[in-house]
Order: C-alpha cells, then sequence, then structure tokens
C-alpha cells in the first residue's frame, strides 16, 4: 500500500489562565459581560487529497497499518463536533490544491465541492494557492464561490494589481480581503489572513504584478486596525510555518489565538505513543509582546486531522485554552498485511476509544457522494501500470533531513533523494539535445516503493503540471544557480524543496562555506558521452529543468535570469510528469542510480564534517 510521510508530533491540552487586572469575584457580572467562549475546528494543507492515506501507527502493542483522512471523514468529524456547541468557526489555514491527481484532472474544483460540504468560515491563501498563477486562483475561487457557503478568504498581505490581476479587476479585494469580522452575541471577532511571503513569491507562480508584503507588519497593522474599530478578538490564520508563528507571536500586540499552516506540523504530545513525531503541544502556548497570552495550532496535512480547540477570551485576551487533534481513521486494520478480526481487532479498537485524539469516523454519505464522481475518473487514469522499481526509492530534500517514509534518514546522509536524481535523469533522457538536467528537491513528492509503478504514481510524485525547458548556460552559470538555490534550500526564510539534484552533473557540496564557495570539484557527462570531465565555467552546456525553476522560482535565481535573456530558453511542451511516465514505459524497470551518477558524492554538513 502506498505510504505517506509521517512526522511524529505532539499534542496536548493546555490551559493557560490570566490574571487580569481589576478582575474580582465582586464585578462577576462584567466579565460574564465581556467573556466569549469558542470553539475552533480547523485544517491546514490538504493539498487535493480528498481520499485517505495510508500509514503505520503503533497501537495496542504493535504496529498497525490504518488508512486515516479523508475529506468525508473531515466532514464528518466537524458535523459531530459542532453538534450542540455555539459559537463554533470552521478554519482552513491555506495550501488547499495541488499535490494530487484531484488536482491535475479538476483544478480546483473537486477541492471546492469539498471544501463547499463542510462551508468553512474562513479560508486563508497559502503558496501553493498561486501554483497556477493568478487566473488558476481565480477559477479555483470561482469554484469555491459557486457554492452557497460565502467563505470569507483572506490574505491581507497579498495585494493583487487592480485591472491586471485577474483576481482584482475591479478591486483589491474582488475575491480575498485582509479581515473578516464575524459576530457571536455582543462580541465581535476579528480574522486575520497571512500568507508566506517569500516563499509564495519565489516557490509558486503569482503572477509579477501582485506583492506579498512583509508577514509581521502586515499582521499588526490590521490587529491594530480592528482594536480602533473596538474588536480585540483577534484570531491570525496564518499559513506561515509553525516555528514562524511561535515567533510571529511574540513579535506582536494583540494577537489571541494563531491558527496556522504550510508546515504540516502534527501538534499533540499523546501522538509520540503512537510513533509519530512531536513538535509541540496542541497547543501551544506563548505570551505576545505585551506579556499576554497566544494560543497556537496547527492540525497535520492531507486531511488526516481535524483540530477542536476551545479558547474563552475575556476583555480581548486569552483566559484558558483548550483542545484535540484528532487523527481521523477508518475501522480497517492491518498487520504483515493481513486484516485483524476478532479478538486483534477489538483490542485495537478499545486502545482508539481510549485515546482522544484517535477516532473512527465514517465518511459523510452526502460528501461520499459528491467525491464519488470524481473519484471514479481519478480511478480510470491512476490504474494503468507503466513499469517496476527492482528497490524502494527514498525520497529527501536537503540529505538526511529525513523527509521519506520508506528509508532511514541515514541512508539519504551522503547523497540525498533516490528518486530525484532519477526524476532528473529521466528529464534529461527525454530532452534529447541536453547535457544536464537540474531538478529542485521539492518538486518531487514521494518515495516510490519496490514493484509496479502505474499512471497514478507518477503524477502523485510530479503533480505540479509543469513542463520541460531548456536553457543555454555557461558552466559559470550553472554553478552560481546551484549556489543558489542551495543558499535557499537552508534559509530561514526559504525552502528546503530548493535544494538541487541533477543528472550529468555532480559535485561535493560544504555547508559550512558561504555561498559561492559551497560547490566544488563539479564534473560534468555531456550527452552521447560516458566519461566525466571537470566542468568548464567558460563552456556552454544545454541544461533542462522543469519551467518553474526555469523562472528563477524557489531561489533559482540564475536561471530566472538566463531565462529573460534571448534565445537562451526554449519550453519544450513536454510535461514533466509525461516525461517520466514515458521514461519508466521505455526503460521498463528503474532502480537506484550507482553512485558514480549521484549529484552529490560527498555532503559536509554546517560544520563541514564529511558525512
Amino acid at each position: 500500500m502506498p505510504h505517506f510521510t509521517m512526522f511524529k508530533k505532539a499534542a496536548f491540552a493546555v490551559a493557560v489562565t490570566t490574571a487580569l487586572a481589576g478582575c474580582n469575584d465582586s464585578n462577576n457580572d462584567s466579565q460574564a459581560a465581556s467573556e466569549l467562549t469558542l470553539k475552533i475546528l480547523h485544517i491546514n494543507d490538504h493539498h487535493s487529497h480528498l481520499r485517505g492515506n495510508s500509514g503505520d501507527i503503533e497501537i495496542a502493542g504493535a504496529s498497525t497499518d490504518v488508512k486515516m483522512g479523508g475529506f468525508a471523514k473531515v466532514v464528518q468529524k466537524m458535523n459531530d463536533l459542532q453538534a450542540g456547541a455555539t459559537n463554533v468557526l470552521k478554519l482552513h489555514a491555506g495550501d488547499a490544491i495541488t499535490g494530487d491527481l484531484y488536482y491535475t484532472l479538476f483544478k480546483g474544483e473537486a477541492d471546492a465541492a469539498m471544501m463547499n460540504q463542510v462551508c468553512f468560515d474562513a479560508f486563508a491563501l497559502g503558496n501553493h494557492e498561486f501554483d497556477d498563477g493568478d487566473a488558476g486562483l481565480k477559477a479555483f475561487l470561482d469554484h469555491l464561490n459557486s457554492g452557497a457557503c460565502n467563505t470569507d478568504v483572506l490574505a491581507a498581505n497579498v495585494i493583487p494589481e487592480v485591472g491586471v490581476s485577474p483576481l482584482a479587476q475591479s478591486s483589491a479585494t474582488d475575491y480575498f480581503k485582509p479581515y473578516t469580522i464575524k459576530t457571536f452575541g455582543d462580541q465581535k471577532v476579528g480574522i486575520i489572513g497571512i500568507d508566506i511571503a517569500s516563499k509564495t513569491k519565489n516557490s509558486s507562480s503569482p503572477d509579477a504584478t501582485t506583492q506579498f508584503l512583509d508577514e509581521t507588519s502586515t499582521a499588526q497593522r490590521y490587529i491594530d486596525e480592528l482594536s480602533a474599530m473596538g474588536i480585540d478578538n483577534i484570531i491570525l490564520m496564518t499559513h506561515y510555518q509553525y516555528k514562524n508563528d511561535l515567533k510571529l507571536a511574540q513579535s506582536l500586540t494583540g494577537v489571541d489565538l494563531i491558527v496556522g499552516g504550510d508546515s504540516h506540523t502534527l501538534l499533540g504530545d499523546q501522538f509520540t505513543a503512537l510513533g509519530l513525531n512531536s513538535a509541540g503541544p496542541y497547543p501551544t502556548q506563548l505570551t505576545n509582546k505585551s506579556g499576554e497570552p497566544v494560543c497556537i495550532v496547527q492540525a497535520w496535512e492531507y486531511s488526516n486531522v481535524v483540530g477542536e480547540l476551545d479558547i474563552t477570551l475575556q476583555d480581548g485576551k486569552v483566559k484558558s485554552c483548550i483542545g484535540t487533534p484528532h487523527l481521523l481513521l477508518a475501522d480497517t486494520f492491518e498487520r504483515d498485511d493481513t486484516e485483524l478480526a476478532g479478538t486483534e481487532r477489538q483490542t485495537v479498537l478499545d486502545a482508539i476509544a481510549a485515546n482522544d485524539v484517535l477516532s473512527v469516523v465514517m465518511d459523510d454519505p452526502t460528501a461520499a457522494n459528491v467525491l464519488a464522481g470524481y473519484s471514479d475518473q481519478v480511478d480510470s487514469l491512476k490504474q494503468a501500470v507503466i513499469g517496476s522499481s527492482t528497490d524502494d526509492l527514498c525520497l529527501e530534500r536537503i540529505p538526511g533531513q529525513g523527509k521519506s517514509a520508506l528509508c532511514d534518514a541515514a541512508a539519504t546522509q551522503s547523497n540525498g533523494s533516490d528518486i530525484s536524481n532519477i526524476v532528473a535523469k529521466a528529464f534529461r533522457t527525454m530532452s534529447l539535445t541536453s547535457d544536464i538536467a537540474v531538478q529542485n528537491g521539492g518538486g518531487v513528492r514521494v518515495d516510490i516503493p519496490q514493484g509496479d509503478i502505474t499512471v497514478g504514481d507518477a503524477y502523485t510524485l510530479l503533480p505540479f503540471a509543469n513542463t520541460l525547458v531548456e536553457l543555454t548556460m555557461t558552466g559559470a552559470q550553472i554553478k552560481a544557480v546551484l549556489e543558489d538555490a542551495f543558499d535557499y534550500a537552508i534559509s530561514p526564510d526559504g525552502s528546503t524543496g530548493a535544494y538541487p539534484y541533477a543528472a550529468g552533473l555532480r559535485w561535493d557540496v560544504d555547508r559550512s562555506q558561504t555561498k559561492g564557495m559551497r560547490f566544488s570539484n563539479l564534473e560534468v557527462m555531456r550527452k552521447g558521452t560516458s566519461t566525466w570531465s571537470a566542468l568548464d565555467l567558460s563552456a556552454s552546456y544545454k541544461v533542462v529543468t522543469n519551467n518553474y525553476i526555469a523562472g528563477g522560482r524557489d531561489g533559482y535565481l540564475t536561471f530566472g535570469v538566463i531565462s529573460a535573456e534571448e534565445g537562451k530558453v526554449v519550453d519544450t511542451f513536454l510535461d514533466y510528469a509525461q516525461s517520466f511516465v514515458d521514461y519508466v514505459e521505455a526503460e521498463g524497470s528503474i532502480s537506484k542510480l550507482p553512485l558514480s551518477e549521484y549529484s552529490t558524492q560527498k555532503y559536509y554538513d554546517e560544520n563541514g564534517v564529511l558525512q
């Protein structure tokens, strides 16, 4: 069965109490008048994963294969959690689209249809909402707006150019706005959307005229604007990464709650015992710049988890917040490829019932029926076998990072990603004139396990509908683009997905050096030859890559400079996932490459130690 990367995360209900100046038993009436309790139900980063995923958890004393998530389960769980509750907010913190064949085939229509089964109160734009430019986002939001939900779409720091961007033909708020205000009795709550600026601008494909403003100053600007209106219950919906949210919380005044996304972080201490990585408690509690409590939550990825947070606000400050991240499970369990039955099955069910973060959830029937219409078309495409792999092919970004669901991090420490190198080799092969192929690690999305490879596997591996582009470059420019990409990959404001992989090119990389000095011993194997030779910095080479990074995205700045030069770039208009399909069909089977073909022959850590 396919497996998806699962990071161990932690979640634990935290109660926050705040000593409010002047509050005592004698003024209970005034306290009650200003007190507001909200139930926040939230998800993030579902990335078009509308059906369930598979993975392993430690349950009832043994590793157990489970099926988890899926949007019909999200709908059912949210319906269950809001039943009988008052003052409920349903929030989605971004990256709804791209990442699965549901987007490849339907370009957001299927995602919008399923989101409209929930009727989110607010949706914050994420970086991947811009993968198909402003026009692609407009098409998705048109589908979202076609339902009866009227979901508020938020992005305070995204400014499309009026009259130029398809998102702003009449005004900058045609399709989204900085914030929304929700009313609960005599209390008002302001919800502000923040997108990760650098990553969206450089690692997605927004129109060049669309601006992305600083996250912190923009958030404070709109907190102050709401405060001036008398609204002091403030929620930030941030697609900005968990670690950035922690810093953001401490840099702002007036913020009470951050509902985040982008880093795919699963929070909750209870998950540790399930064999999952924990990044912090659910909710995580810090203090803002004024020393007042802030609660921070996130809900993992791929429609696997629904976060449930109960927060009480008094006089615009957090009085308490406590909650549970619910991992949504189907009622089927396997060990050693055998479905559990009888006593073993009941033991697992009992263990689930005793664990607050685990839920066996049936699909909402209406949502399941809506999804079925799309799934039938996806299934017909996904099933065609195109070849096989003789090995488990590890996924990785930065060598040793630990992104693979199949391989230990030690297996990728020196040479990084098996499958990313093979993807690069496929592109070099399919480009009949190119000496070198370069592929960003983040553009390759999953491991490939040993066994059959299907069309669906290929499009899940390479989901972004890019094309292959050929660039004419000097050796010096090739070295410069590698230095650019690596620097962006290790930058706190960058993306680890920028880490470069290649075919027909290999190198040593030393992280301890400064930019411009990190890559050495660069060697190239020209097209039609079988020998490696030193990269000639003054010579000209043909390089194939995907059109996304060819435009200078994801930190590949030198590619962007070359793309702007006349006659240096040719778009082959070959779909990059289809090119991989064609390569696998031609090869029949693929395997781990010999070490001599890997792009990274040595990898030094930040201390200069050879790994």
